[in-house]
Protein backbone atom coordinates (compact mmCIF):
# COMPACT_ATOMS: atom_id res chain seq x y z
CA UNK A 1 0.00 0.00 0.00
CA UNK A 2 1.26 3.48 -0.90
CA UNK A 3 0.00 5.67 1.97
CA UNK A 4 -1.24 9.16 1.29
CA UNK A 5 1.19 10.37 3.96
CA UNK A 6 3.28 8.50 6.54
CA UNK A 7 4.30 10.95 9.29
CA UNK A 8 6.66 8.50 10.95
CA UNK A 9 8.54 8.01 7.70
CA UNK A 10 8.40 11.75 7.01
CA UNK A 11 10.23 12.54 10.25
CA UNK A 12 12.61 9.57 10.17
CA UNK A 13 15.43 11.47 8.35
CA UNK A 14 15.28 14.14 11.08
CA UNK A 15 14.90 11.80 14.04
CA UNK A 16 18.41 12.17 15.45
CA UNK A 17 18.34 15.97 15.19
CA UNK A 18 14.84 16.09 16.71
CA UNK A 19 15.83 13.87 19.63
CA UNK A 20 18.89 16.03 20.31
CA UNK A 21 16.76 19.16 20.18
CA UNK A 22 14.11 17.74 22.51
CA UNK A 23 16.74 16.57 24.97
CA UNK A 24 18.29 20.04 24.92
CA UNK A 25 14.95 21.60 25.84
CA UNK A 26 14.20 19.09 28.59
CA UNK A 27 17.59 19.67 30.18
CA UNK A 28 17.32 23.45 29.90
CA UNK A 29 14.43 23.72 32.35
CA UNK A 30 12.95 26.55 30.21
CA UNK A 31 9.86 25.53 28.22
CA UNK A 32 7.97 28.70 27.21
CA UNK A 33 9.25 31.87 25.48
CA UNK A 34 12.88 30.87 25.58
CA UNK A 35 15.95 30.68 23.37
CA UNK A 36 14.61 27.97 21.03
CA UNK A 37 11.69 30.21 20.11
CA UNK A 38 13.91 33.26 19.70
CA UNK A 39 16.20 31.30 17.38
CA UNK A 40 13.32 29.97 15.31
CA UNK A 41 11.62 33.35 15.00
CA UNK A 42 14.83 34.92 13.67
CA UNK A 43 15.58 32.02 11.31
CA UNK A 44 12.07 31.77 9.90
CA UNK A 45 11.73 35.53 9.42
CA UNK A 46 15.00 35.49 7.46
CA UNK A 47 13.82 32.48 5.46
CA UNK A 48 10.61 34.30 4.52
CA UNK A 49 12.52 37.48 3.61
CA UNK A 50 10.67 39.39 6.33
CA UNK A 51 11.68 41.41 9.39
CA UNK A 52 9.64 39.70 12.09
CA UNK A 53 8.27 36.30 13.03
CA UNK A 54 6.07 35.75 16.09
CA UNK A 55 5.61 32.14 17.14
CA UNK A 56 2.08 31.21 18.24
CA UNK A 57 0.19 28.05 19.15
CA UNK A 58 -1.24 27.18 15.72
CA UNK A 59 -2.15 28.52 12.30
CA UNK A 60 -5.71 29.50 13.20
CA UNK A 61 -4.43 31.59 16.10
CA UNK A 62 -1.90 33.22 13.77
CA UNK A 63 -4.69 34.40 11.45
CA UNK A 64 -6.92 35.46 14.30
CA UNK A 65 -4.18 37.39 16.10
CA UNK A 66 -3.35 39.37 12.95
CA UNK A 67 -6.99 40.38 12.51
CA UNK A 68 -7.31 41.11 16.24
CA UNK A 69 -4.21 43.30 16.16
CA UNK A 70 -5.68 45.39 13.34
CA UNK A 71 -8.68 46.08 15.59
CA UNK A 72 -11.22 46.42 12.80
CA UNK A 73 -14.70 47.61 13.89
CA UNK A 74 -17.23 44.86 14.55
CA UNK A 75 -19.10 43.74 11.40
CA UNK A 76 -16.24 44.87 9.15
CA UNK A 77 -15.94 42.70 6.06
CA UNK A 78 -12.99 40.55 5.07
CA UNK A 79 -12.82 39.13 1.55
CA UNK A 80 -11.86 35.46 1.54
CA UNK A 81 -11.80 32.72 -1.13
CA UNK A 82 -14.80 30.40 -1.05
CA UNK A 83 -12.50 27.44 -1.77
CA UNK A 84 -10.42 27.12 1.37
CA UNK A 85 -10.16 25.25 4.67
CA UNK A 86 -12.58 26.41 7.34
CA UNK A 87 -9.79 27.91 9.51
CA UNK A 88 -9.48 30.84 7.09
CA UNK A 89 -13.10 31.78 7.80
CA UNK A 90 -13.15 30.90 11.50
CA UNK A 91 -10.44 33.50 12.10
CA UNK A 92 -12.78 36.13 10.68
CA UNK A 93 -16.07 35.19 12.31
CA UNK A 94 -14.55 34.57 15.78
CA UNK A 95 -13.77 38.30 15.97
CA UNK A 96 -17.26 39.43 14.96
CA UNK A 97 -16.09 40.23 11.42
CA UNK A 98 -17.96 39.18 8.30
CA UNK A 99 -16.46 36.84 5.67
CA UNK A 100 -17.28 37.78 2.10
CA UNK A 101 -16.77 34.79 -0.18
CA UNK A 102 -15.16 35.14 -3.60
CA UNK A 103 -15.17 32.39 -6.21
CA UNK A 104 -11.79 30.90 -7.21
CA UNK A 105 -10.11 30.79 -10.58
CA UNK A 106 -11.28 27.40 -11.93
CA UNK A 107 -7.77 26.57 -13.22
CA UNK A 108 -5.75 27.29 -10.08
CA UNK A 109 -8.65 26.85 -7.60
CA UNK A 110 -7.21 29.89 -5.76
CA UNK A 111 -8.69 33.33 -5.11
CA UNK A 112 -9.60 35.01 -8.41
CA UNK A 113 -8.39 38.64 -8.23
CA UNK A 114 -10.79 39.61 -11.03
CA UNK A 115 -13.72 38.90 -8.71
CA UNK A 116 -12.51 40.91 -5.70
CA UNK A 117 -13.46 44.46 -6.62
CA UNK A 118 -17.15 43.68 -7.13
CA UNK A 119 -17.31 42.46 -3.50
CA UNK A 120 -15.78 45.58 -1.93
CA UNK A 121 -18.11 47.81 0.13
CA UNK A 122 -17.58 50.64 2.60
CA UNK A 123 -17.30 47.93 5.31
CA UNK A 124 -14.44 46.06 3.63
CA UNK A 125 -11.22 46.28 5.63
CA UNK A 126 -9.04 43.41 4.38
CA UNK A 127 -8.44 40.74 1.77
CA UNK A 128 -7.38 37.30 2.98
CA UNK A 129 -5.73 35.36 0.12
CA UNK A 130 -5.09 31.67 0.80
CA UNK A 131 -2.04 30.08 -0.85
CA UNK A 132 -3.79 26.73 -1.12
CA UNK A 133 -2.04 23.46 -2.05
CA UNK A 134 1.40 25.13 -1.95
CA UNK A 135 0.83 27.69 -4.73
CA UNK A 136 0.84 31.44 -4.14
CA UNK A 137 -2.17 33.44 -5.26
CA UNK A 138 -1.71 36.06 -7.97
CA UNK A 139 -0.54 38.71 -5.55
CA UNK A 140 0.20 41.63 -7.91
CA UNK A 141 -3.44 42.34 -8.78
CA UNK A 142 -4.48 41.73 -5.16
CA UNK A 143 -1.90 44.28 -4.01
CA UNK A 144 -3.06 46.79 -6.62
CA UNK A 145 -6.69 46.51 -5.50
CA UNK A 146 -5.79 46.64 -1.80
CA UNK A 147 -3.67 49.73 -2.33
CA UNK A 148 -6.41 51.49 -4.29
CA UNK A 149 -9.08 50.80 -1.66
CA UNK A 150 -6.89 51.08 1.44
CA UNK A 151 -7.26 47.43 2.46
CA UNK A 152 -4.94 45.24 4.49
CA UNK A 153 -3.69 41.98 2.96
CA UNK A 154 -3.60 39.11 5.45
CA UNK A 155 -2.32 35.93 3.81
CA UNK A 156 -3.02 32.37 4.86
CA UNK A 157 0.29 30.60 4.23
CA UNK A 158 -0.57 27.40 6.11
CA UNK A 159 0.21 25.32 3.02
CA UNK A 160 2.90 27.40 1.33
CA UNK A 161 6.15 27.26 3.33
CA UNK A 162 8.84 28.38 0.90
CA UNK A 163 6.54 29.27 -2.01
CA UNK A 164 7.36 32.37 -4.04
CA UNK A 165 5.59 34.91 -6.21
CA UNK A 166 7.70 36.58 -8.90
CA UNK A 167 10.43 34.35 -7.37
CA UNK A 168 10.22 36.25 -4.08
CA UNK A 169 9.02 34.81 -0.77
CA UNK A 170 8.40 38.32 0.50
CA UNK A 171 5.87 38.97 -2.27
CA UNK A 172 3.63 36.17 -0.95
CA UNK A 173 3.24 37.67 2.52
CA UNK A 174 1.04 40.72 2.09
CA UNK A 175 0.97 42.98 5.16
CA UNK A 176 1.10 39.95 7.45
CA UNK A 177 1.09 36.20 6.91
CA UNK A 178 -0.11 33.31 9.03
CA UNK A 179 1.74 29.98 8.98
CA UNK A 180 0.75 26.61 10.41
CA UNK A 181 3.33 24.00 11.38
CA UNK A 182 0.81 21.20 11.85
CA UNK A 183 2.67 17.88 11.42
CA UNK A 184 1.48 17.34 7.82
CA UNK A 185 2.77 20.70 6.54
CA UNK A 186 5.89 21.14 4.40
CA UNK A 187 7.55 22.36 7.60
CA UNK A 188 5.80 20.39 10.31
CA UNK A 189 6.22 20.25 14.07
CA UNK A 190 5.35 17.25 16.26
CA UNK A 191 2.10 18.87 17.33
CA UNK A 192 0.23 22.11 16.81
CA UNK A 193 2.34 25.19 16.12
CA UNK A 194 2.09 28.40 14.12
CA UNK A 195 3.60 31.81 13.42
CA UNK A 196 2.86 35.30 12.18
CA UNK A 197 5.38 36.73 9.70
CA UNK A 198 5.45 40.43 8.85
CA UNK A 199 7.75 43.37 8.18
CA UNK A 200 5.49 45.70 10.17
CA UNK A 201 7.35 46.26 13.44
CA UNK A 202 4.39 47.74 15.32
CA UNK A 203 2.08 44.93 14.27
CA UNK A 204 4.64 42.31 15.33
CA UNK A 205 5.07 44.03 18.70
CA UNK A 206 1.32 44.07 19.33
CA UNK A 207 0.96 40.40 18.40
CA UNK A 208 3.79 39.50 20.79
CA UNK A 209 1.69 41.10 23.53
CA UNK A 210 -1.58 39.55 22.38
CA UNK A 211 -0.21 35.99 22.26
CA UNK A 212 0.89 36.28 25.91
CA UNK A 213 -2.33 37.39 27.65
CA UNK A 214 -1.83 40.91 26.28
CA UNK A 215 1.38 41.32 28.24
CA UNK A 216 5.04 41.71 27.44
CA UNK A 217 5.89 41.93 31.11
CA UNK A 218 4.70 39.52 33.77
CA UNK A 219 1.40 40.63 35.34
CA UNK A 220 1.25 43.93 33.43
CA UNK A 221 -1.30 43.70 30.60
CA UNK A 222 -1.76 46.30 27.88
CA UNK A 223 -4.38 44.38 25.87
CA UNK A 224 -7.03 41.72 26.37
CA UNK A 225 -4.92 38.96 24.89
CA UNK A 226 -4.92 35.18 24.68
CA UNK A 227 -2.62 32.31 25.59
CA UNK A 228 -1.13 31.31 22.24
CA UNK A 229 2.61 30.71 22.43
CA UNK A 230 4.81 28.46 20.31
CA UNK A 231 6.45 26.36 23.03
CA UNK A 232 10.15 25.59 23.27
CA UNK A 233 9.75 21.92 22.36
CA UNK A 234 8.00 22.59 19.06
CA UNK A 235 10.34 25.49 18.30
CA UNK A 236 13.32 23.16 18.80
CA UNK A 237 11.80 20.61 16.42
CA UNK A 238 11.24 23.31 13.80
CA UNK A 239 14.80 24.56 14.25
CA UNK A 240 16.01 21.03 13.49
CA UNK A 241 13.90 20.70 10.34
CA UNK A 242 14.02 24.18 8.80
CA UNK A 243 17.48 23.77 7.17
CA UNK A 244 16.08 20.90 5.08
CA UNK A 245 12.88 22.60 3.91
CA UNK A 246 14.19 23.81 0.54
CA UNK A 247 15.63 20.40 -0.31
CA UNK A 248 12.38 18.67 0.56
CA UNK A 249 10.37 21.23 -1.42
CA UNK A 250 12.59 20.55 -4.42
CA UNK A 251 11.82 16.84 -4.18
CA UNK A 252 8.13 17.72 -4.12
CA UNK A 253 8.62 19.72 -7.34
CA UNK A 254 10.33 16.76 -9.01
CA UNK A 255 7.44 14.46 -8.11
CA UNK A 256 4.91 17.03 -9.29
CA UNK A 257 6.77 17.38 -12.58
CA UNK A 258 6.66 13.60 -13.03
CA UNK A 259 2.92 13.55 -12.39
CA UNK A 260 2.34 16.41 -14.84
CA UNK A 261 4.46 14.78 -17.56
CA UNK A 262 3.15 11.25 -17.13
CA UNK A 263 -0.58 11.36 -16.42
CA UNK A 264 -2.47 10.90 -19.67
CA UNK A 265 -6.02 10.29 -18.43
CA UNK A 266 -8.11 12.75 -20.42
CA UNK A 267 -10.90 13.05 -17.84
CA UNK A 268 -8.48 14.04 -15.10
CA UNK A 269 -7.93 17.78 -14.64
CA UNK A 270 -4.35 18.42 -13.51
CA UNK A 271 -3.07 21.43 -11.57
CA UNK A 272 -1.43 24.17 -13.68
CA UNK A 273 2.27 23.73 -14.44
CA UNK A 274 3.04 27.36 -15.30
CA UNK A 275 4.80 28.09 -12.00
CA UNK A 276 6.28 24.71 -11.20
CA UNK A 277 9.43 26.13 -9.60
CA UNK A 278 7.56 28.65 -7.45
CA UNK A 279 5.02 26.23 -6.01
CA UNK A 280 6.00 24.04 -3.10
CA UNK A 281 3.37 21.37 -3.88
CA UNK A 282 2.04 20.81 -0.39
CA UNK A 283 -0.70 18.84 -2.13
CA UNK A 284 -1.07 17.51 -5.66
CA UNK A 285 -4.76 18.08 -6.27
CA UNK A 286 -6.50 16.76 -9.38
CA UNK A 287 -10.16 16.74 -10.38
CA UNK A 288 -12.30 13.92 -11.76
CA UNK A 289 -16.03 14.03 -12.57
CA UNK A 290 -16.42 10.46 -11.24
CA UNK A 291 -14.41 10.94 -8.09
CA UNK A 292 -15.83 8.08 -6.01
CA UNK A 293 -15.10 5.50 -8.72
CA UNK A 294 -11.63 6.97 -9.27
CA UNK A 295 -10.76 6.84 -5.56
CA UNK A 296 -12.08 3.27 -5.21
CA UNK A 297 -10.05 2.15 -8.22
CA UNK A 298 -6.83 3.64 -6.84
CA UNK A 299 -7.46 2.01 -3.47
CA UNK A 300 -7.79 -1.35 -5.24
CA UNK A 301 -4.40 -0.59 -6.78
CA UNK A 302 -2.97 -0.07 -3.30
CA UNK A 303 -2.91 3.74 -3.47
CA UNK A 304 -4.38 5.92 -0.75
CA UNK A 305 -5.80 9.34 -1.64
CA UNK A 306 -7.47 12.17 0.26
CA UNK A 307 -10.01 14.91 -0.41
CA UNK A 308 -9.11 18.56 0.32
CA UNK A 309 -11.96 19.38 0.89
CA UNK A 310 -15.25 17.43 0.56
CA UNK A 311 -17.72 20.18 1.56
CA UNK A 312 -17.46 23.93 0.91
CA UNK A 313 -17.71 26.24 3.90
CA UNK A 314 -21.06 27.75 2.89
CA UNK A 315 -22.55 24.24 2.97
CA UNK A 316 -21.11 23.38 6.39
CA UNK A 317 -23.55 23.26 9.31
CA UNK A 318 -21.27 25.63 11.22
CA UNK A 319 -21.94 28.33 8.60
CA UNK A 320 -25.50 27.52 7.63
CA UNK A 321 -26.28 31.25 7.51
CA UNK A 322 -24.44 31.26 4.17
CA UNK A 323 -26.18 28.18 2.73
CA UNK A 324 -28.23 30.39 0.39
CA UNK A 325 -25.13 31.50 -1.51
CA UNK A 326 -24.65 30.25 -5.04
CA UNK A 327 -20.97 29.54 -5.64
CA UNK A 328 -21.00 27.09 -8.55
CA UNK A 329 -17.26 27.01 -9.23
CA UNK A 330 -16.47 26.29 -5.59
CA UNK A 331 -19.22 23.68 -5.37
CA UNK A 332 -17.98 21.83 -8.46
CA UNK A 333 -14.40 21.87 -7.16
CA UNK A 334 -15.47 20.30 -3.89
CA UNK A 335 -17.35 17.57 -5.75
CA UNK A 336 -14.38 16.62 -7.92
CA UNK A 337 -11.05 17.20 -6.10
CA UNK A 338 -8.75 14.32 -5.19
CA UNK A 339 -5.32 14.68 -3.59
CA UNK A 340 -2.73 12.19 -4.82
CA UNK A 341 0.21 11.09 -2.64
CA UNK A 342 3.10 13.55 -2.62
CA UNK A 343 5.73 13.98 0.09
CA UNK A 344 9.49 14.25 0.53
CA UNK A 345 9.69 10.50 1.26
CA UNK A 346 7.67 9.37 -1.77
CA UNK A 347 9.91 7.91 -4.47
CA UNK A 348 9.82 8.45 -8.23
CA UNK A 349 9.23 4.71 -8.61
CA UNK A 350 6.10 4.97 -6.48
CA UNK A 351 4.87 7.97 -8.46
CA UNK A 352 5.53 6.08 -11.71
CA UNK A 353 3.35 3.23 -10.45
CA UNK A 354 0.61 5.68 -9.45
CA UNK A 355 0.71 7.27 -12.92
CA UNK A 356 0.55 3.86 -14.65
CA UNK A 357 -2.51 2.96 -12.59
CA UNK A 358 -4.21 6.28 -13.29
CA UNK A 359 -3.65 5.96 -17.04
CA UNK A 360 -5.37 2.57 -17.01
CA UNK A 361 -8.49 3.81 -15.22
CA UNK A 362 -11.66 2.98 -17.16
CA UNK A 363 -14.31 3.74 -14.57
Amino acid sequence: MIPFLDLQQLNAPHQAAIETAVQRVVRSGWYILGQELTTFEKSFADYCEASHCVGVANGLDALQLILQAYDFPKDSEVIVPANTYIASVLSISFLGLVPVFVEPDPKTMLLDPARIEEKITYKTKAVLPVHLYGRSCEMAPVQEIASRFGLKIVTDCAQSHGATYAFSKKETLGDAAAFSFYPTKNLGALGDAGAVVTSDAELAKKIRYLRNYGSNKKYFNEYQGVNSRLDEMQAAVLNAKLPFLDRENQHRRELAQYYLNSIQLSELVLPPADRLDEDVWHLFVVRHPRRAAFIDYLLQCGIQTNIHYPLPIHHQKAYQQYSHLRLPITEQIHQEVVSLPLSPVLSLEQVAYICDCINQFKG
